[in-house]
Formats: structure tokens, C-alpha cells, sequence
């Protein structure tokens, strides 16, 4: 593609814009009407404006180093809307990608769009299989900062409603008002801005409705109080978001319920609970497990990270130092804490604690045992971390090298939806909030000095987490969509 010219700008871009337009009801239909999920490079495009859809764009163009934009997609969107299919998973830019590869070596022996969406695409055609033979039933324990997310993850990757329903939240009894306190909380929030829809107050039937999505609210003190098939809630898989329970027999309680059959405990569980980091040992979930725990933010994000680095160049020794986001755990001005430190104002201070979460990482990566130390530094802004890996390896390489191997980990790999790269040399955690992937590397402040190096990753800790949660549920659920590409 050539670039236009000083003059051509404005209308280049009005161009684009007008096809990213043009691309947004053909995508919501196709994911509404036949649960067909478009994406670029692992960015998802329904549900999302004109402008996200742009950057999605944009994002792949700086960082896959082409000129892939709205005017190579577009035409490959409209040819694959064509097709007989159903129930899958298409990442629109890489089909575009070879589509354009295709186009450069073969020049006029190439295939028409149509003719070569359809051949990529054949082993998809008139395969109406489900992910799921039934919809999962879900209900969130809790609705803090971390439940709250989760509902709109969920509300949002609701298509045609055969797959995952959010079906209930429990919370604590609460005053007079307290639904509507509680709709309030979910589609306003200071960090991650509106909900994306609508929300409706039943209070008649004790519902939030979202986006059509009808949600009952059930109060209780304890897990044992509640029978969900009294509202219509069977087999349902049970995400805590409390932390209450970290152990086996704590957790359980939810199961000792009428209509509940799974937990996944959105936190780090104790032995001999599976601690899972999606994308590292997810394949560690088993048909017949009852409580699975999603392991910490932090671990989900530098886990890995470390993973690639170690089966790349080997870590001898490390140090994780984690610049952490204040949580609702801290005070907001100096109070009682049993735990040190912590008492201060997290407003006011950078707040020295421990973390778990390099002792954490060995459950995903048992091969890091006794490998690394980490501690953790609490500061006053609400949300988006930072984990700073100081590693020794094996073996020497080069800040350029480095950099190059994380961004086709980022671009290439089965780990594209938990690692994301950035080379923006002004990037500051704000940029980062929203983020769906588990980290982001930061290559323009990576340091490498023979075999030691240093890589900065941010992750947005209550978002990008949650996304990680999501993709583990389905995984527990039994979800399996058919994809383009095939993971290698």
C-alpha cells in the first residue's frame, strides 16, 4: 500500500473511517446472529467503535512493521460474511496478512479475495458445531472491583446466548436500596469509565438487567444458605470473588448447593488447589475438577513472560520488583492493618510489601523453582502495575534481539492474548488501563548487558486479570470454538 501524501491525509482517513463504519454491522451480526467472533492480531471487534476498530488497526501496523489497514480488511471481511459459517473464531488480520503475501508473490496468478477467503476459510464451511453441547450457567460470588468486571466481560462476550450466561450475582444483605447502589457500582466506574450498554432495575423480581442479559441478585451471608435452582440456575460453575475461602474445604461450600457443580476462585489458592495462569498451564484443567483458582494478577502477568525467556535463553537466577497499584485492602488514611506497613495511607505513600507472586509462578512454571525473589512496592494510583524482571541468563544476548523474539511472542504465538508489546517511548500506566492482555512489554526500557537483563511489563491489575479469568472459565466450562489460524 502507498502512503498518501501530505495533502491526502484528512481523506485517506475519512476513507478509512468510512470502511471501519461499514466493517461494524457486518461484524455485530456476525458474532449476534452466528456467534462468529472477528479479530486482529487477538483484538476482538465487536462491541467496539469506529475508533477502537482503527486502532486495532493501527496497533498491528506499528508493531508487524506492514501497511495492513481498513482498506486490505475490508474487502476480506465482506468475503468471509459470505461463507457458511458458524460457532468459530477468525482473526481477520492474519487472514488479511496472507491474503496480501499472497497478493505480492503471485502478482496476477493470484486468487481473487473471494476465491482465497474460501479456500483458507473451507475446513469452517457448513460445520455448525457448538462450542458447547449446553449453556454454562454462571454466577459471580461477590461483586467488588473484581466481580464487576467480570459481569461486563461477561454481558459483553454474550452473543447468541448459547455459550456462557451470567445468570446470578450473591452478595451480602444489604439496606433499603441497595439494588440500585449496586447497578450504580457496575455501569459507573472512576477507572474503567461506563458500562458499555444499558442496565434496568427489576425490583419486583430482584434483577439487573444488562444489555437484555436478566441477572438476579440473591443476598446471603454464607454459601450453604442458597439453593439456585429455586431461580432457575442448574449446574451453574461459581466464580468467588470474595478471596473469603483460599483452601479446598472452604471452597467447597459452594458446592454443597443446589444447582452449583464447579468453582473457580479468583485469587491465589492454596495446596493442593490448581493454580492456573491461562495461556501457561491452562492445559492442567481437567473435565472432572470441581474448584480451580486463577493465581494473582502479578503472576498472571510476568508468568509468561518468563515462561518464553527461560525456554529461550534459560534464567539462572532473578528478581521480581512489582510497582503495584493500591488496593481496596489498604487504607486510604492511616488506620489499624495487621498486616505491616500496610496501615499507612495508600494515598499518601509508597507502600514497601511482600508478594507472592515470584514463589507463586512456580506452580505454572515448576521449572523457575528456587530460581526467583520478589517483593512488591504499593503506590498512590488506582489501577495498572508495573513488574520489573531482573533476570541472569544462561546465556548473552542484546537489548535488539530480545526485544525482537517478546514482539513475535506478542504478534505470533499461542500467547498473543497475555503478552502485548508497546515501543511508544512515552508510554505512562494510564495508557494501559483496559488492557485484555496479562502484560505488556515495555521494549524501549529493556536493558541487556550480556547474560543480565531487565524487562519492564505493565498490566492493567483488575482488567487484565479478569480477561485472564474469562478465558480460564470457558476453559473449565468445556468451551471449545474452532479457529483461524490453527495454533501450532
Amino acid at each position: 500500500m502507498t502512503r498518501p501524501s501530505l495533502d491526502d491525509y484528512f481523506g485517506d482517513w475519512k476513507q478509512r473511517e468510512a470502511l471501519a463504519q461499514e466493517m461494524i454491522p457486518v461484524v455485530g451480526r456476525l458474532y449476534s446472529e452466528r456467534n462468529v467472533g472477528i479479530f486482529i492480531y487477538g483484538r476482538a471487534l465487536h462491541n467496539r467503535s469506529v475508533a477502537n476498530i482503527m486502532k486495532s488497526h493501527r496497533f498491528v501496523r506499528q508493531v508487524e512493521r506492514n501497511e495492513m489497514s481498513e482498506f486490505e480488511t475490508h474487502p476480506v471481511l465482506m468475503a468471509l460474511a459470505k461463507l457458511d459459517i458458524a460457532h468459530v473464531h477468525i482473526d481477520l488480520g492474519k487472514l488479511t496478512v496472507k491474503y496480501m503475501v499472497q497478493q505480492a508473490e503471485l502478482g496476477d496468478a493470484a486468487l481473487s479475495v473471494e476465491a482465497f477467503v474460501a479456500k483458507e476459510l473451507g475446513y469452517l464451511v457448513g460445520d455448525k458445531t457448538k462450542p458447547i453441547d449446553k449453556p454454562q450457567d454462571v454466577v459471580l460470588y461477590g461483586f467488588g472491583r473484581i466481580g464487576r468486571l467480570i459481569a461486563r466481560l461477561l454481558v459483553e462476550r454474550t452473543s447468541t446466548g448459547e455459550v456462557m450466561r451470567l445468570r446470578a450475582i450473591v452478595v451480602r444483605p444489604g439496606k433499603e436500596g441497595d439494588l440500585e447502589k449496586r447497578a450504580s457500582l457496575f455501569t459507573s466506574d472512576s477507572v474503567h469509565g461506563a458500562f458499555q450498554g444499558t442496565v434496568r432495575i427489576d425490583k419486583e423480581n430482584q434483577c439487573l438487567i444488562a444489555n437484555g442479559n436478566v441477572i438476579k441478585v440473591i443476598y446471603a451471608n454464607r454459601p450453604d444458605e442458597i439453593d439456585y435452582t429455586s431461580y432457575g440456575v442448574n449446574d451453574a460453575l461459581i466464580i468467588d470473588n470474595t478471596g473469603t475461602w483460599r483452601d479446598e474445604a472452604g471452597l467447597s461450600q459452594h458446592l454443597k448447593c443446589k444447582g452449583a457443580s464447579k468453582v473457580v476462585l479468583t485469587a491465589p489458592g492454596k495446596n493442593p488447589l490448581k493454580n492456573i495462569v491461562f495461556g501457561i498451564n491452562h492445559d492442567q484443567i481437567k473435565p472432572e475438577d470441581k474448584i480451580i483458582t486463577a493465581a494473582s494478577c502479578t503472576t498472571n502477568a510476568i508468568a509468561p513472560v518468563l515462561k518464553v525467556i527461560n525456554d529461550k535463553y534459560g534464567i539462572e537466577h532473578g528478581h521480581v520488583e512489582t510497582v503495584h497499584a493500591y488496593t481496596n485492602d489498604q487504607n486510604l488514611i492511616d488506620n489499624y492493618h495487621t498486616g505491616n506497613r500496610r496501615g499507612r495511607s495508600a494515598a499518601l505513600n509508597m507502600v514497601l510489601t511482600e508478594t507472592g507472586a515470584a514463589k507463586a509462578v512456580v506452580k505454572a512454571v515448576p521449572e523457575l523453582e528456587g530460581k526467583l525473589t520478589g517483593n512488591a512496592v504499593r503506590v498512590p494510583i488506582p489501577n495498572v502495575s508495573m513488574a520489573i524482571l531482573s533476570l541472569h541468563l544462561t546465556r548473552p544476548t542484546s537489548k535488539e534481539e530480545l526485544n525482537e523474539f517478546l514482539r513475535l511472542i506478542a504478534l505470533h504465538s499461542n500467547l498473543q492474548n497475555q503478552i502485548s508489546y508497546t515501543q511508544d517511548p512515552d508510554a505512562v500506566s494510564s495508557d494501559f488501563v483496559g488492557s485484555r492482555e496479562a502484560a505488556i512489554v515495555d521494549s524501549t526500557a529493556t536493558i541487556v548487558q550480556g547474560n543480565n537483563c531487565v524487562l519492564y511489563l505493565w498490566y492493567d491489575n483488575e482488567f487484565g486479570y479478569c480477561n485472564q479469568v474469562i478465558r480460564m472459565v470457558y476453559k473449565m466450562a468445556g468451551v471449545n470454538y474452532r479457529v483461524y489460524p490453527i495454533a501450532e
